[in-house]
């Protein structure tokens, strides 16, 4: 089968689109013909080695941790599900960058039906990210909610899911961005890129969103923004408590296919749009790395395998 792999880290150009063997279900597993993978920023620092010390790899390394695909086999003990079934998920030892995966069966759940199958390879990792931080924001109708990089693919989730909380919502976006914010739900959109936040909003927000990395010297500036008694809770930059009556949460999102199984429930209900910016094949996964590294990337991209060698 062909993979997109790396054997040492480093630029873009160590990503190979190579041969590699099939892979065989263990116990638990499912071996899951992919339908397509997406890329996601943090792929960037673990191809770079920026993150070898938290995880550390065992090379040749095939990317990829979100999967959408069919069931072809169920390992031993898998039940739940047959050959056939469409499902999604987040593959946390990666691979998914390839023809063929394994992935541990309790972390799958069947995918949307609505959606190409491809598209919903845009769901786990970020729209899982999105839904745990807005529960960890405990957003209920009418707070004010300032979404901190929604022009991301967590940030575009998020928007969406704060506005089917009932938020007002005020999402930072740049010019590229702006349109699909905008579309995404979002209630007002400023332009990061025109000057800082703390000068264009005029009155304090319930609820900060942080999905992007802060400097340190501006998460102070930033949680200023937050009125007395609102929360902060942010998936990138942890913010400190200080010495505020904000609290200030980091959240980690886990893996977890009732979270993500809720998720295809609001995409099936029309509840919850699932927005892929680009669609590339596979073996332009050291392009797509590149595009990431300069900034070129808006929401969610999907790369998908060469349908011709699947079977």
């Amino acid at each position: 089968m062909k993979s997109a792999r790396i054997h040492e880290y480093g630029d873009p150009s160590v990503i190979r689109y190579e041969d590699a063997p099939r892979p065989v279900p263990g116990p638990g597993e499912v071996l899951v013909r992919v339908a397509a993978t997406s890329f996601n920023p943090t792929e960037m620092a673990l191809r770079s080695g920026v993150l070898r010390d938290l995880f550390p790899l065992a090379l040749p390394y095939t990317l990829g941790w979100d999967v959408a695909g069919t069931v072809v086999e169920p390992g031993e003990g898998v039940d739940e599900f047959a050959p056939g079934a469409h499902v999604i998920g987040r593959s946390d030892g990666g691979g998914a960058a390839a023809e063929y995966v394994t992935v541990p069966a309790a972390v799958l759940t069947p995918a949307p039906a609505s959606i190409p199958l491809a598209h919903a390879a845009a769901i786990p990792i970020a729209g899982v990210t999105a839904r745990q931080a807005v529960e960890r924001a405990a957003i209920t109708p009418g707070l004010c909610v300032l979404v901190n990089g929604a022009g991301g693919g967590v940030g575009g989730f998020a928007t969406r899911l704060a506005k089917h909380a009932g938020a007002h919502v005020i999402a930072t976006a740049g010019p590229r961005s702006a349109a699909a914010v905008r579309a995404h739900g979002a209630d007002r959109v400023v332009d990061y890129t025109a000057s800082p936040l703390t000068e264009q909003l005029a009155d304090p927000v319930d609820v900060l969103l942080n999905l992007v990395p802060v400097p340190p010297s501006e998460t102070g500036p930033l949680a200023a923004l937050v009125r007395p008694g609102g929360r902060i809770v942010s998936v990138a930059t942890p913010f400190p408590a200080g010495d505020t009556d904000v609290a200030a949460h980091h959240v980690v999102a886990r893996n977890d296919a009732d979270d993500l199984a809720a998720l295809v429930r609001l995409v099936d209900a029309g509840t919850l749009t699932v927005d892929v910016s680009a669609e590339h094949p596979l073996s332009d996964m050291a392009r797509v790395h590149r595009l990431g590294e300069a900034g070129g990337i808006r929401g969610k991209v999907v790369l998908v395998p060469p349908a011709e060698r699947r079977g």
